[in-house]
């Protein structure tokens, strides 16, 4: 059974930061790659970042050089720090295993998300 719950979202300015945190059960997220997600409203969930089990990081093109994702192996949690925010980073944030095509994560692994607001 597995389960995530994603906090650390919030209101910011353009330009501000946020610190996203993910806290996974029923995974080990040091033997598997995982993923932060976001949907912003009207659009598909889409993938945001990803972290190997050897550390290896990729992001989609809109946040490279802005995001970055880490990992807590002893605490089983996932990070995603976000600087240099931008109002089309509006979004629900999630975390989940990473998969090449979203849809093949199960529908009851999605946590509720934390939402992120920047304001222009």
């Amino acid at each position: 059974q597995v389960q995530f719950v994603e906090s650390g979202g919030g209101l910011v300015q353009a330009g501000g930061s946020l610190r996203l945190t993910c806290a996974a059960s029923g995974i080990t997220v040091s033997l598997n790659t995982m993923g932060w997600y976001r949907q912003a409203p009207g659009n598909q969930r889409e993938f945001v970042a990803r972290i190997s089990n050897s550390g290896s990081t990729a992001y989609v093109d809109s946040v490279k050089g802005r995001f970055t994702v880490s990992r807590d192996n002893a605490k089983n949690t996932v990070y995603l720090q976000m600087n240099s925010l931008k109002p089309e980073d509006t979004a629900v944030y999630y975390c989940n295993a990473f998969r090449l095509q979203i849809g093949l994560l199960p529908d009851s692994d999605w946590g509720q998300g934390t939402q992120v607001t920047v304001s222009s």
